[in-house]
C-alpha cells in the first residue's frame, strides 16, 4: 500500500512536469512572431549602440578590409591576435608587441579598463539630447567580459577587475532616468571560453541562458540584442525557449523586444530584422533596424582617421533614408577605455539632436509612405503619420514636385512659420519652398514639408 501511495504522490509532479514540458514544446517561432510589437520600438526611429569593454583599452584596428567584411572592427582585437589565417592578422600582432611587448596578453587589459571618467548621467544626456529614443550598451562580447556582477563571469566582469563598478547597472539607472529606453547586446558564443569550446550544451545551460536571465531580471531592459550565433542553430542555444520565457514570464514581458541574431537557419526569427552597415534583410513585412558606427568600426579604433567618419550631413540623411524605409537607426559609439565619449562622435550627435528638435515630426511615430508612386527626384524621402505627409528634401529646392498627392488641406516646412503656395501638377502637386536666409534657414541638412490632409 505504502508502495501505491507513494506512487500515486508522485502523479501531481509528474503532471506538472508534463504540462511545463508541454507548453515548453508549444512554442513554435511562429506563435512566438505573433507577439503584438510594442509600439514604443516602433515609433523610437532612433537608438545609440555603445561598443565598451577591454577592446576599448588597445583601441585599435587595422583599416584595411583584406579579409573582407568587419576586418577592421576594434572590438574582434583578441580574435584577430590569434586568428593566423587572417592576412590582417600580423598587422594585429605588430601592433600588439610594439606598444604592449610580446609578454602582454589581451586579459591583461583588464588592469588598465577603468572608466575613472564614466559619469553615466552625463553620458545619457548626450544620448538625450541627440534625440536618441533608446540605448542599447554591450553587456558581454565575444571575449566574455561581462560589464555587470555576472556570477558566472567570475573574476572575468568589471566589478570584479578594472573599474570595480557595475557599469551596466549604472547606465541603465541613467538612461532610465533620462526618459528614454535601455537594452542589452549579448554575445551568445565566447571565444575562449573553456566551457563553450569543451561542451556547448553544457555552457549553453549554465553560463549563457542564467547569465540572460540574470540580466533581464535585474535590470529589466526594453531590448535584448542578441550577436554570435553563427556557430550553432537555435535549437542549440536554445533561443526558442528562453525568449518564450522572456514574452511571456519575465518582469519585461509586454515592453521588451529582440532582434534576429538566435542561431544559423532561423530565419530572422525575433522582432526586429537587423541589418549592419547596410548588410541583411530589410524591408517592410516586418520592423527591421541598422546598425553601424559613426565611424567604420564599432569599438574605438584610435587608428581611424577623418575620412573613415560620416559626416553630420551624412547621418542624418542616412537617418532619413532609414526612416523612409521603414527602419529603425542604431547608430553605435565607441567610448574610450576611460569612460569618455570621443568628442568628434559627441559632435556628430549633437548636430543630429539639433535637426530633429526641429524637423524630428517626420521621423518619431511614422511609417513608411507605402503605396509610394515613382517620383522623378531621388532626393526626397517620405514618411507618413495618419492623415499628413512628410516630404523631406535632403538638397535645397526652389520647388517640389510630388506625385501621387490628390488633395492637401495645408503645407508648411517645418521650422518655418508661414504656410506655403502649391498648384496641382500632372498626378500630384508642386510646392513653392519659402524664403529662407541664412538667418531663418532651419536645417543646414535637410528640409522637411509637412502636407496635411493628403489620406
Amino acid at each position: 500500500m505504502k508502495r501505491i501511495l507513494s506512487k500515486f504522490a508522485l502523479l501531481p509532479a509528474i503532471l506538472i512536469a508534463f504540462t511545463a514540458s508541454s507548453q515548453q514544446n508549444q512554442a513554435t517561432w511562429e506563435s512566438l512572431e505573433s507577439r503584438p510589437v510594442p509600439e514604443w520600438y516602433t515609433n523610437a526611429k532612433f537608438g545609440i549602440f555603445i561598443h565598451w569593454g577591454l577592446y576599448s583599452v588597445p583601441a585599435w584596428a587595422t583599416n584595411s578590409n583584406a579579409d573582407g567584411f568587419g576586418s577592421n572592427y576594434a572590438e574582434w582585437y583578441w580574435e584577430r591576435l590569434n586568428n593566423t589565417k587572417l592576412k590582417i592578422h600580423k598587422e594585429f600582432v605588430d601592433f600588439q608587441n610594439r606598444v604592449y611587448g610580446p609578454n602582454f596578453k589581451y586579459p591583461d587589459f583588464a588592469t588598465l579598463f577603468k572608466a575613472e571618467l564614466f559619469e553615466p548621467s552625463k553620458w545619457a544626456q548626450i544620448f538625450k539630447d541627440a534625440g536618441a529614443k533608446y540605448v542599447v550598451l554591450t553587456s558581454k562580447h565575444h571575449d566574455g567580459f561581462a560589464l555587470w556582477p555576472s556570477r558566472e563571469a567570475w573574476n572575468w566582469n568589471a566589478v570584479d577587475m578594472g573599474p570595480h563598478r557595475d557599469l551596466a547597472g549604472d547606465l541603465s539607472k541613467a538612461v532610465k532616468d533620462a526618459g528614454l529606453h535601455m537594452g542589452f547586446y549579448y554575445s551568445l558564443y565566447e571565444w575562449y571560453n573553456p566551457l563553450y569550446k569543451t561542451d556547448v550544451a553544457k555552457y549553453v545551460d549554465q553560463h549563457m541562458l542564467p547569465q540572460l536571465k540574470d540580466i533581464v531580471t535585474r535590470y529589466q531592459p526594453d531590448v535584448i540584442w542578441a550577436d554570435g550565433d553563427w556557430d550553432h542553430s537555435d535549437t542549440v542555444w536554445k533561443s526558442r525557449s528562453f525568449i518564450d520565457w522572456l514574452y511571456n514570464e519575465s518582469p519585461v514581458k509586454n515592453t521588451v523586444v529582440t532582434n534576429d541574431r538566435w542561431g544559423t537557419g532561423n530565419k530572422h526569427y525575433g522582432t526586429f530584422n537587423s541589418t549592419e552597415y547596410g548588410k541583411g534583410n530589410a524591408g517592410l513585412h516586418k520592423p527591421w533596424e541598422e546598425c553601424r558606427g559613426i565611424g567604420e568600426s564599432f569599438g574605438f579604433n584610435r587608428n581611424e582617421n577623418l575620412e573613415q567618419y560620416q559626416s553630420s550631413k551624412s547621418l542624418v540623411q542616412m537617418l532619413i533614408d532609414i526612416v523612409s524605409r521603414g527602419g529603425n537607426l542604431l547608430l553605435n559609439i565607441g567610448p574610450a577605455a576611460d569612460g569618455t565619449i570621443p568628442v568628434i562622435m559627441q559632435q556628430r550627435l549633437k548636430d543630429m539632436g539639433d535637426w530633429l528638435k526641429v524637423n524630428g515630426a517626420a521621423i518619431y511615430g511614422t511609417t513608411a509612405w507605402k503605396d509610394k508612386p515613382l517620383q522623378a527626384d531621388s532626393t526626397i524621402r517620405f514618411t507618413r503619420k495618419g492623415s499628413t505627409l512628410y516630404a523631406i528634401a535632403t538638397t535645397w529646392k526652389e520647388t517640389l514636385t510630388i506625385k501621387g498627392i490628390k488633395k492637401a488641406s495645408g503645407i508648411k516646412m517645418l521650422g518655418v512659420p508661414e504656410k506655403l503656395s502649391f498648384r496641382s501638377a500632372a498626378g500630384g502637386i508642386t510646392i513653392r519652398a519659402p524664403h529662407v536666409t541664412p538667418a531663418n534657414n532651419p536645417s543646414p541638412y535637410a528640409w522637411v514639408y509637412q502636407i496635411d490632409g493628403v489620406f
